[in-house]
């Protein structure tokens, strides 16, 4: 039987479609230059002259500065409070290719487009066919979206720490501190609280492996194993946190500027403020005491109702997350908008204050603006995109469903493990075919055993642990982050 087959098929032809028609039609390079994103255009040297008052110098009259001895002309200053506006004008494709980091950017959303397809072909193959002895190859495109994305967070902030400024290195560690701190108080919590599921999928998986490591002859030490995992996890939060420090920062940013750009408009207004807080919800969803426990026992008078059993609590915890991040995927125009308008923004600050300006710095300023825009794009959706991945990889891998159906016996773990099969007999008198066909017999059961070896050690309840705290702790440096981006923004900026 084949390992992955029909799967295996329609990935491959995902890879060469998304390498083959990547130049010619790309989804990232569509979300910024479908002509719904207005940049402004920084103001030339002879408009700002003209707006000041002043005649702007010619090349001759400067080259003739040169050749008396008079030297390189002082730059031009404007008053900062002249009556400037700047020109907006539609994100083109060729604007595009000036952007930060764009490349990387539209790589990056390509390849969760094509997963996003990889994933629903997977889901409704595995539901018309019993496809439960394969490999899921929809969970592996999920997963190693999530390994990409954190890949790309890890080249934006280390692009923070070759800077010549110091103070985005010291948010960094600052956030990556407080995230260790935070993540070894909550690995501490009991699962009666937080039902992230991690002891009892670390406990699966250490006893699965002791029971291999006998079988191979090798000493299996259950609790310093357990403490050093426990540590390790710790130290994985806080690089995480540190991680998405910045993309919460930009997000809370982004958010009141969405927020004030849309005034007249408080049905997306509210939109808004719902994904704003949806990293809350998505903490609250394992709280077992505010969720399960409520849902599964809710107070009617004297009296307790059902209204959701186990299995489709978790459903349903399953679904509010993939909606919730749609919500904030369909506002991502509103986001990157508000900041595009930190140009003028900038500007009618400008002109509140008294002095003068060089044009350059105006000029630069406008520019870097749109010049990060991909920066920022990438800040707004690989938070989103890891918490939607994590969701769906947690789905997969820990054999929950999306139906809302009636509970389905709970997964336990595999207790015994595969023994090597028998060796492949061989006659002396085969010819070249025969020997050919029987090597590949022999690689795929060696292939078979290893998969099998591997499900039996990693069971899905290690799966749902894992990666269901991982929703929850990107949900939660995201909500940390951003709150302390509001203060900053609407207090301390303020003073």
């Amino acid at each position: 039987m084949a390992l992955m087959g029909v799967q295996l098929v329609v990935s491959l032809l995902a890879v060469s479609i998304m390498q083959k028609m990547a130049p010619h039609c790309s989804f990232a390079r569509w979300l910024l230059c479908n002509g719904s994103l207005f940049r402004f255009k920084h103001p030339s040297e002879g408009e700002l002259c003209a707006l000041a008052g002043k005649q702007m110098s010619s090349k001759t009259s400067r080259r003739d500065r040169r050749q008396n001895g008079h030297g390189e002309p002082k730059p031009l200053t404007v008053p900062k409070d002249i009556d400037l506006h700047l020109e907006s004008t539609p994100v083109n494709v060729l604007d595009a290719l000036v952007l930060r980091f764009f490349v990387e950017y539209q790589w990056l959303i390509d390849f969760a487009v094509y997963a996003t397809g990889i994933y629903l072909f997977t889901e409704s193959y595995y539901f018309v066919v019993d496809a439960s002895k394969e490999v899921n190859i929809g969970a592996i495109w999920c997963v190693l979206m999530v390994f990409f994305g954190l890949r790309t967070l890890h080249v934006l902030m280390s692009h923070y720490f070759r800077s010549d400024e110091g103070g985005e290195r010291s948010v960094c560690l600052a956030f990556g501190f407080l995230s260790l701190l935070v993540a070894m108080l909550v690995l501490v919590v009991r699962e009666d609280y937080l039902e992230f599921g991690l002891e009892p999928g670390f406990t699966s998986v250490f006893d699965n492996f002791e029971a291999f490591a006998k079988q191979q002859g090798l000493e299996w030490s259950v609790p310093f194993t357990k403490l050093g995992v426990k540590l390790g996890l710790a130290i994985l939060c806080a690089f995480l946190g540190a991680l998405l420090a910045f993309p919460g920062l930009r997000l809370a940013q982004t958010h009141l500027d969405a927020v004030q750009m849309n005034a007249e408009r408080p049905v997306i207004q509210i939109l808004l403020h719902a994904g704003f807080l949806s990293p809350l919800i998505i903490l609250v969803l394992w709280v077992k005491p505010l969720a399960r426990d409520f849902l599964g026992n809710a107070p009617m008078g004297k009296t307790s109702v059902t209204l959701l059993s186990s299995s489709a609590f978790d459903s349903v915890r399953l679904w509010t997350i993939v909606v919730l991040c749609v919500l904030r995927l369909l506002l991502t125009r509103h986001h990157l908008q508000a900041y595009l308008n930190l140009a003028p923004k900038w500007v009618e600050q400008m002109k509140k204050e008294a002095g003068r300006i060089a044009a350059i710095d105006i000029q630069r300023k406008v520019t870097r603006v749109y010049c990060y825009l991909t920066v920022v794009t990438l800040q707004y959706l690989i938070p989103i995109l890891l918490v939607l991945f994590s969701t769906l990889a947690l789905k997969s891998l820990g054999d929950y469903s999306w139906g809302l159906g009636p509970e389905t016996p709970g997964v336990t773990p595999a207790s015994v493990l595969p023994t090597a099969p028998p060796a492949l007999p061989r006659l002396e008198d085969e010819d070249d075919l025969e020997d050919m066909e029987e090597d590949i017999q022999a690689t795929v059961a060696h292939l078979s055993e290893a998969f099998t070896a591997f499900r039996a050690v990693l069971t899905p309840i290690f799966f749902r642990g894992v990666f269901a705290f991982l929703t929850w702790w990107v949900a939660a440096c995201q909500l940390i982050s951003s709150l302390f981006g509001i203060y900053f923004h609407q207090y301390l900026m303020q003073s």
